[in-house]
Parts: structure tokens; C-alpha cells; sequence
């Protein structure tokens, strides 16, 4: 199975890049009464100010206010947060470290509940191992069941913030998650590991790992970029 040249770029560059070691950057975090217009105000005071915004999150909380988080490439020199206290409806502005920088890079993990269970105990064993030594690497977990609902979590891995690698634990996999799979791959250049089960999505898979702890183990060892172990000395394998 070739390898998409999305999913060439997109893990040289989660490979070589350093979560814990990125470059100067601040997060905005903001609190405020929910209106239209409001995320256009935002952004037209951003580029007023010459600001690039890098990434962009919104949510509606318990109390019906509206919570952002809005990075910056830029160092902040202590301005921008007084001038969004001047925009309409907002209650609190916050200036914190990108997420990245603690949470790192992600590697998401669906499945069965056994077996999302190994898989996690595997990654979450070498993650510390690697953060220890300077990374920042973090472990996402869910179990599910269903194959319309697998192949949903599947897609939806490709809008996750910071998501470098998936790994499918289950027992029965195939159809519409194998179509998943291969969307997955090449819209946005996630690499996946599956476990040696039946159905089709293995062999969609970039490498298949027969136990559960090792495959959680592998997985941070092919997005570390401490380590010398990568995907292309691997990939189409079963281990």
C-alpha cells in the first residue's frame, strides 16, 4: 500500500517537530456574553493590529456565555488583551500558553473497551518515558461500538487539534471504517495503526501490531522525535 503524500508531509513534520521546543506563541482565552458579530469583531481587531491568528476554538458554557481561545504565532507585548476588554459583550480576556506545549502532540485511540484499554496502558507507558526527556505527548482514548459510530470518531480524528497518529483497537472492524481509514489518510494525513483483527481495515491500515501494549508503545515511538524509530522502516508490516 502506497503512502499518500499528504500523510508524507503531514508525519515528517509531527516526526521532526518538538511540541515542547515551539516556536514563540500566546493563546487568548476569552469569556463572553454570546451575540452575532461577535467572532467578526474578534477577528477584524486581530488583523487591525497585524495579529496572525493560527488557531480558533468557541464553545457555548454552562452559563450560556460564549468561551474562545484564539493563538497567536505572536509574542504578546501586553496590549492586544486590554483592547479586547473594549469589545462589546466581553467579560474576560486571559493570556495563556499554547496548548501544545502541555499536551503536545495526541495520539487517539478507538476501539473496544478492553482493548483501547491495553493499547492506552502501551502509550501511556512510553509517553512518560519520552516526556520525561523533553517531549510532550499525550494519550486520547474512546471506547465505542457500532460501525456508522466508529467510522464517525474515525473522520472526526482529522479535526482534532494536534492529532499526529490514530490506532484502531477492536476485535471486528471493516466497511464503512476501512473507508474511514483511507479518508482519514489521505484527506488529512493521519497515520493509522490497527490491531491484527478481522474485517478489511487492516490492510488499510500503515501497520498492524498484534498485541494491544505494544501497539499503544509503537505508537509514541513513531511520532517521538527523540527517537530514531519512524513509520517508513515499518510501514505495511504485521508484528
Amino acid at each position: 500500500m502506497d503512502i499518500p503524500e499528504v500523510l508524507r508531509q503531514h508525519y515528517d513534520w509531527i516526526k521532526h517537530h518538538s511540541a515542547s521546543d515551539e516556536a514563540p506563541g500566546v493563546v487568548y482565552e476569552l469569556t463572553a456574553g454570546d451575540r452575532i458579530g461577535l467572532i467578526a469583531d474578534i477577528a477584524a481587531l486581530f488583523s487591525q493590529y497585524r495579529t496572525n491568528i493560527i488557531y480558533f476554538q468557541s464553545w457555548k458554557t454552562h452559563d450560556g456565555h460564549t468561551h474562545l481561545l484564539i493563538q497567536s504565532d505572536d509574542s504578546d507585548d501586553g496590549s492586544l488583551p486590554e483592547v479586547l476588554k473594549e469589545i462589546p459583550s466581553v467579560l474576560r480576556v486571559a493570556v495563556r500558553p499554547p496548548a501544545s506545549r502541555t499536551f503536545g502532540k495526541r495520539i487517539i485511540v478507538i476501539g473496544g473497551g478492553a482493548q483501547v484499554a491495553q493499547v492506552a496502558s502501551g502509550a501511556i507507558t512510553e509517553a512518560d518515558r519520552h516526556n520525561m526527556r523533553g517531549e510532550t505527548i499525550s494519550v486520547d482514548t474512546i471506547a465505542i461500538v457500532g460501525e456508522a459510530e466508529i467510522a464517525a470518531a474515525v473522520r472526526a480524528v482529522g479535526r482534532l487539534h494536534r492529532a499526529g497518529l490514530l490506532v484502531l483497537a477492536g476485535a471486528l472492524m471493516g466497511g464503512e471504517v476501512t473507508k474511514a481509514v483511507k479518508e482519514l489518510r489521505e484527506n488529512y494525513g493521519i497515520p493509522v495503526i490497527s490491531l491484527n483483527m478481522a474485517g478489511s481495515v487492516p490492510r488499510a491500515a500503515d501497520l498492524v501490531v498484534s498485541d494491544p501494549l505494544q501497539a499503544g508503545v509503537m505508537a509514541v515511538m513513531l511520532i517521538s522525535h527523540i527517537g530514531k524509530f519512524n513509520l517508513y522502516k515499518v510501514h505495511g508490516r504485521r508484528y
